[in-house]
């Protein structure tokens, strides 16, 4: 398990390695766009990993191709319904505005 903090809320909760942030996002109850279901197909769901990138999985190539086309994409980016915790270190996130799950 490793511990996930997500900004700016501040929340924190441990997470099982093999969990997407998403998921875990939606169990500490915070709020994030996520209209494909998971499948890298909308980019709503971009956050910023600001610590412990290692602690996520690296980036696949549906979901590069996707944040190619999302702007302000910068190295820290994700999408959330793809990045899955790995259970080595605690990582930091930062939610890009606040919004209803959907």
């Amino acid at each position: 398990m490793s511990l996930l903090t997500i900004m700016p809320s501040g929340k924190s909760i441990e997470v099982t390695a093999g969990t997407k942030l998403l998921t875990a996002i939606l169990a500490a109850d915070e709020s994030i766009h996520h209209k494909c279901e998971g499948k890298a197909a909308c980019g709503t769901c971009h956050i910023f990993v600001q610590e412990g990138r290692k602690g996520v999985s690296r980036i696949a190539r549906e979901e590069n191709e996707r944040l190619d086309t999302i702007v302000g994409v910068g190295s820290k980016s994700r999408l959330a319904c793809q990045a899955i915790m790995l259970g080595t270190e605690d990582v930091k996130i930062e939610l890009l505005g606040f919004s209803s799950g959907v």
